[in-house]
């Protein structure tokens, strides 16, 4: 039996002036080259993108915990189907990240009730973590070893009664308009990391607080760059780096997180010209005529992918029986699809717009694997 085990005590890193190498700075300025033309290529067009890029963000994010689900079972969860915990699990982590970009954009600063607000988002629904959703841990944790023991844990943080001062010291270091952008993204997320803030999720939690960073610093105003997809892509490189963080030395960390920011921001370029075109196209072959249900439908579908029947309706502005014409003529040409297999309540996803998802992920790892 354990009768005492070594905690790492992360540093206070509120005054922190850390000087990359230059290669690394050179990798930092394209990422944010690169984060600025994606972003610039969803201006217009950012209800929609933002909710793309979001859900691109929090599915990858959700991978790298070993939480999966496949693109379909994600919608269903979007409609409110709870059958498949892990989709379910990736529609919270979602929430979570759209909460904390939000609060930290309407404000301008981080503040602590905003990643409280955040962890509640993520958590609440969890059956074994609601209990400790949104608040800061009082419990002892660690990564690796059993869950049960710290033995040969690859991380033991740093004891409860530490958390909060640890967390004040972070956010201040996270409200400083004095560091490059991707040097302050990564060390902010490396020393969440290492605080270990919550019981559980803590590393969707640490990357969403990524893209606000990203978001605070004006380096993205519409839409997240699924950051977390290049991460997936080097898992394993991604928790060694963080290691690397641990015993002194950002640079790697900082180094995978630029490099992983420029190929998500190049792919997602890609997948912003193809949903903004959808709507078009979708126009271009069905020809709906001007105040019909289906020319309500179509930029409905676009803003809102995946609808019940009733939502439906209520886009489309016509009575329930033009309402259902409408759904056959965008099914019959494959723009959308029920997913629930009822014939009650039934759900209904933009296709496309679901497929992308997949297809985004599957080019940013393309793009990041050695």
């Amino acid at each position: 039996m354990l009768s005492s085990i070594d905690a790492s005590i992360p540093p206070l890193i509120s005054s922190l002036d850390y000087v990359p190498p230059v290669d690394t700075v050179v990798a930092m300025e394209g990422a944010l080259l690169a984060v600025a033309q994606a972003d610039t290529d969803a201006e217009g067009h950012s209800a929609a993108m933002s909710r793309f890029m979001i859900r691109s963000e929090s599915v990858a994010s959700s991978k790298i915990e070993r939480i999966t689900a496949s693109s379909l079972d994600y919608a269903k969860a979007l409609a409110g189907n709870r059958s498949n915990s892990s989709a379910t699990s990736m529609v919270a982590a979602s929430a979570a990240l759209h909460a904390l970009v939000a609060a930290v954009a309407e404000c301008g600063r981080f503040q602590l009730d905003d990643l409280l607000a955040a962890h509640r988002a993520l958590m609440a629904d969890d059956p074994a973590e609601a209990r400790f959703a949104g608040r800061l841990r009082d419990l002892q944790n660690w990564i690796g070893g059993s869950d049960y023991s710290p033995r040969d844990a690859l991380h033991v943080p740093p004891a409860p009664g530490r958390v909060p001062e640890l967390m004040d010291d972070l956010i201040s270091y996270l409200n400083r308009d004095d560091i490059p952008v991707m040097v302050q993204a990564a060390i902010g997320h490396a020393q969440f990391e290492s605080i270990h803030a919550f019981t559980d999720g803590n590393g969707r939690i640490g990357r969403a607080l990524v893209s606000a960073v990203l978001r605070r610093r004006g380096a993205t105003r519409n839409a997240v760059v699924p950051l977390a997809s290049g991460l997936l892509a080097r898992r394993e490189e991604y928790f060694s780096t963080l290691g690397d963080y641990r015993r002194g030395d950002p640079a790697p960390l900082i180094g995978l997180f630029s490099r992983s920011a420029h190929a998500a921001a190049v792919c997602s370029r890609d997948s912003i010209a193809r949903i903004k075109a959808l709507p078009g196209e979708w126009a271009a072959e069905l020809r709906p005529r001007a105040g019909s249900a289906v020319a309500a439908l179509i930029p409905a579908f676009y803003d809102h992918p995946v609808m019940a029947a009733s939502e439906i309706e209520q886009h489309s502005g016509s009575s329930e029986q033009q309402t259902y014409k409408a759904i056959a003529r965008l099914a019959e040409a494959g723009f959308i699809q029920e997913i629930t297999g009822r014939k009650r309540d039934r759900v209904w996803v933009a296709a496309e717009l679901l497929a992308e998802l997949d297809d985004l992920d599957r080019r940013i790892h393309e793009r990041t694997t050695p």
